[in-house]
């Protein structure tokens, strides 16, 4: 198969850079569908500029390379350890070239391998069948989205929905939650998949599998059709929307299956998954290797999704440039749009642990850190960042009021929000929490004109401390100086409206 290596980097690199024809059409509808002129209107907008750019640059559509996750179902006789073999190094070769985020982390030590490979990385799932070609499919299932699977043994009571019983009405209440459970924090608007039954392993991993559906097929089990068009009608009505900013659409996409299971357990388990829904197959030949037929592509051009890579001013955007003034930070609101020009630091789970016990190497009084673990590429003795959105910020909650106080910080730059600790924080240092759109690596990488520095190079280039000049970086304003919370408020609105739906 002397074609294989070439078609399985292929098919990595068009996994982490091509968002499938079946979620363009569930965004664009979703673009479509959102009241204009708003905080969601704005973010569905930067993401399908992020789509195009991605697709056009061959550049990751995420920086989170997340979980590598091979599906593979091969013919009698097949070599499966030369596949294995050829698809690690094909995944070294697309990390070596910026597709991918070296992501393979030493639970112990905390060590970055630097090429995504690593005990149990990647992922492998082998299965035989009696057809004459190889498939491969492959999903790249980032941090933010992963942390939000959820898990429900029935019965259970659930918060705003109350008992859910051991039935399809259960299973239903089960599959809500756990979308309003998830908020902002796993870059809605999002698609999820659902396992009812098995056991608590066979559950999560059938329930991944169902987000190889695509989105708009037809569940061949009447009842799930039925619950599937159901659980998309109500979750929409929740008014979470993109990023957690408020909106018509919560939820693309949602695919449910079932397992028998034993009697003592009844599991529904959901496997949560970001707009940046990257997921690609392909049936390869297997005397040549050659790839004979894309599983995830139309025969037609790849649709657009933005007409432009600008981003689309209102008039009502505020231009900070840092240090930034306690002044500056106290006549912002929740809900603000800023444009942020100036230098800023990244700074992720290592960062926040290590600052806690020892000192900045540069001065952050007045500054913003990023929540940010960026592909970095060095080029002629240079880092250049290719992709560089935002990382789930509640996963420094332990740390952040502690260095907000310690350094003076004015702001933070994340996705999903922080909690009470952040917010008790912000108001009374004088800071404020920016919320930038989730997933939009190559959009947010455009914004930087230069890396100026680096430190804490030793945690990996995803951990560490990035020194970076931005000019004209979009955030919206979801916690203030003065105790507010988007968050907060529409994590409360959101849970009214998912109580009221039970009682209708």
């Amino acid at each position: 198969m002397q074609f294989l290596k070439e078609s399985i980097l292929s098919l990595i690199i068009d996994a982490s850079t091509n968002l499938p024809p079946d979620v363009r059409k569930a965004m664009k509808k979703a673009m479509e569908h959102e009241e204009k002129n708003t905080r969601s209107a704005m973010a569905l907008q930067t993401i399908a500029t992020n789509i195009d750019m991605a697709c056009e640059y061959v550049g990751p559509l995420c920086q989170d390379t997340g979980m590598i996750s091979f599906y593979i179902h091969t013919p009698v006789n097949v070599n499966q350890l030369e596949i294995k073999k050829i698809c690690i190094e094909s995944v070294q070769e697309a990390t070596k070239l910026g597709k991918l985020r070296p992501n393979s982390v030493d639970t112990l030590t905390g060590k970055n391998s630097g090429d995504n490979l690593g005990d149990g990385t990647p992922i492998f799932h082998w299965e035989q069948w009696e057809k004459n070609e190889i498939e491969i499919k492959l999903i790249l299932k980032g941090g933010g989205c992963e942390n939000k699977n959820i898990q429900y043994s029935l019965p259970c009571e659930l918060e705003h929905l109350g008992k859910a019983g051991r039935n399809l009405d259960g299973i239903k209440k089960c599959i809500l939650h756990s979308v309003w459970q998830a908020q902002g924090e796993g870059c809605a608007v999002g698609a999820i998949g659902v396992s009812a039954g098995g056991d608590r392993t066979s559950g999560y991993e059938f329930a991944k599998k169902q987000l190889f559906r695509k989105l708009d097929d037809t569940n061949p089990i009447k009842e799930l059709a039925d619950l599937e068009n159901e659980i998309m009608e109500k979750a929409n009505t929740l008014d979470i929307g993109t990023m957690g900013f408020k909106g018509r659409t919560t939820l693309i996409g949602c695919k449910i299956g079932i397992q028998n299971r034993i009697p003592a357990s009844f599991f529904v388990s959901v496997a949560y998954d970001c707009w940046a829904f990257r997921r690609q197959g392909v049936l390869i030949n297997p005397t040549t290797g050659k790839i004979s037929k894309w599983l995830y592509k139309d025969d037609e051009p790849i649709q657009k999704m933005s007409s432009d890579y600008n981003f689309k001013l209102t008039g009502n955007e505020i231009y900070l440039t840092t240090p930034i003034s306690e002044n500056d930070i106290l006549k912002l609101k929740v809900g603000d749009l800023v444009l942020l020009s100036g230098k800023v630091f990244t700074a992720r789970d290592a960062i926040h642990a290590h600052l806690i016990n020892n000192p900045s190497p540069v001065d952050l009084s007045g500054q913003v850190i990023y929540h940010c673990g960026p592909v970095v590429l060095k080029e002629n003795g240079n880092y250049i960042i290719t992709a560089a959105g935002p990382t789930t910020s509640m996963r420094e909650e332990p740390y952040q009021s502690t260095l907000i106080k310690k350094f003076k910080l004015r702001a933070v730059i994340g996705k999903g929000g922080m909690g009470e600790s952040t917010l008790k924080a912000l108001k009374e240092n004088k800071a404020v929490y920016l919320n930038a759109i989730g997933g939009a690596a190559q959009f947010y990488a455009k914004c930087i004109e230069k890396v100026e520095a680096v430190d804490f190079l030793e945690f990996g280039f995803p951990e560490a401390m990035w020194h970076i000049v931005i000019k004209d970086f979009p955030a919206v304003v979801t916690m203030d100086a003065h105790g507010n919370s988007l968050h907060k408020e529409v994590q409360t609105e959101s849970g009214k409206k998912l109580n009221n739906l039970i009682l209708k």
